[in-house]
């Protein structure tokens, strides 16, 4: 991650290389131990629960910074105080309060992979309306998008649980939830990542003045057409998962 967030430099390339194999040796490393972390069997023989796991890790990745470039956003862009700021963000969790509690009751009925991929749908749209905030962006156009991305993580979060908890045996929930935690820190450290790598890349190591918020607002920018691009393709993931018993 160290890597990651500095990509841009030689250490950070060579950081994430060292990473990655890594990675793989531990893979490799569960594959054979009598009593895995991980049990990468899991993944290999249960495709419901592979997809669900990545399309929580696609979620997170898409999601999780953008409270925090929105908070930048709302302070230097429009000229918010951190209260004022904080107040409008919490628009999008009160807008998923209501109907989290119904999404999980409608995955008890309805296949989860249709309540969660609607929700992975709806969180792609309320991400690519941030694709177009520039200077002049009103108040409501950012509410709007925070409500349509709280009421998608609603309708994705708790169905795709379900359906990572429902893939496997009873003996396995151990091991399921802690694996669909780890998709979850996983991709919300990824994601913001992805938000220190284009600030490095856009602005570079100095403070964000007014001189510098044209190259914010294209990170910012950039940064939402990635977020949307992967929630696209965790369309397609949360999907594929197939349907209950598969």
């Amino acid at each position: 991650m160290y890597g990651f967030s500095s990509l841009q430099a030689v250490l950070g390339v060579w950081l994430v290389i060292i990473g990655v194999v890594g990675v793989f040796a531990f893979i490799a490393w569960e594959t054979r131990a009598k009593s895995p972390v991980l049990n990468i069997n899991l993944f290999r023989h249960n495709a419901a629960f592979s997809f669900s796991n990545l399309a929580a890790l696609i979620n997170y990745m898409a999601t999780n910074a953008v409270t925090f470039l929105l908070s930048l956003y709302l302070q230097y862009i429009k000229g918010f105080n951190p209260e004022v700021a904080g107040l409008i963000l919490i628009s999008q969790p009160w807008s998923w309060l209501p109907s989290r509690p119904l999404a999980g009751r409608l995955s008890d009925k309805i296949e989860p992979r249709r309540i969660a991929s609607l929700g992975m749908g709806f969180t792609t749209v309320g991400l690519g309306l941030l694709i177009f905030l520039n200077q002049n962006t009103g108040l409501s156009y950012i509410l709007v998008s925070l409500a349509i991305l709280g009421l998608g993580f609603a309708l994705f979060s708790s169905p795709n649980s379900n359906a990572v908890m429902s893939s496997v045996e009873k003996k396995f929930y151990g091991v399921a939830s802690g694996t669909l935690g780890t998709m979850r820190l996983t991709g919300q450290m990824f994601s913001l990542g992805i938000a220190m790598l284009l600030f490095a890349l856009y602005i570079g190591p100095v403070e964000i003045t007014p001189q510098y918020y044209p190259a914010f607002l294209e990170s910012v920018r950039t940064a939402s057409i990635i977020f949307t691009a992967l929630c696209c393709g965790g369309i397609f993931a949360s999907w594929a998962r197939g349907g209950h018993g598969q």
